[in-house]
């Protein structure tokens, strides 16, 4: 074996290796944008759990100012001021499901990118064996071709196809 072919294989050796690290790198950094997405949708929920907290309030604080709007004009809380108050509580409910439904919408979304950035991040790690696996058969195909390691029985160099169409990898 000649230097050159040594220092070829030794190449795609390391080229191999870095291909490696950068797929498990890049797989990190898609988790972490999963898990960045993930703590978005916590926020949003908990930003709902404040926002009808914050309605609540404010609706108790209407309904007390209509109540005194309506006794306030002599009127009892019998029929047209009853009707005002249990329209004003059927509205409130209305709102606050569609606060809960948006923030559903919202969740739902977020949790969606992160599944997404971690299949983003399987595949980028899969794509990242693959290229390694190509430099190690390019490696052995440098060794096998270089004449030293060539069978007595066949004059003709061993090579490899080795593709991504044909490569089933261990599951």
């Amino acid at each position: 074996m000649s230097w050159t072919t040594a220092l070829v294989a030794g190449t795609q050796i390391v080229a191999a290796r870095q291909a490696s690290a950068a797929g498990e790198y890049n797989q990190a950094v898609f988790n972490r944008n999963a898990e960045v997405k993930e703590q978005e949708a916590q926020i949003v929920k908990q930003n709902t759990e404040y926002q009808i907290a914050q309605f609540d309030r404010k609706f108790a604080a209407l309904q007390g100012q209509t109540r005194t709007a309506v006794l306030k004009s002599g009127a009892t809380l019998e029929g047209s001021g009853l009707r005002i108050l249990r329209f004003n509580a059927e509205e409130a409910e209305r709102e606050k499901k569609m606060i809960e439904y948006n923030s559903k919408i919202k969740q739902s979304r977020l949790y969606e990118e992160a599944n997404f950035a971690r299949m983003k991040g399987q595949i980028a790690r899969q794509n990242a064996r693959v290229a390694e696996i190509g430099y190690y058969a390019q490696a052995g195909t440098s060794l096998l071709t270089s004449g030293d390691f060539t069978s007595s029985r066949s004059s003709t160099p061993q090579t490899f196809n080795l593709t991504y169409d044909n490569y089933n990898p261990p599951r």
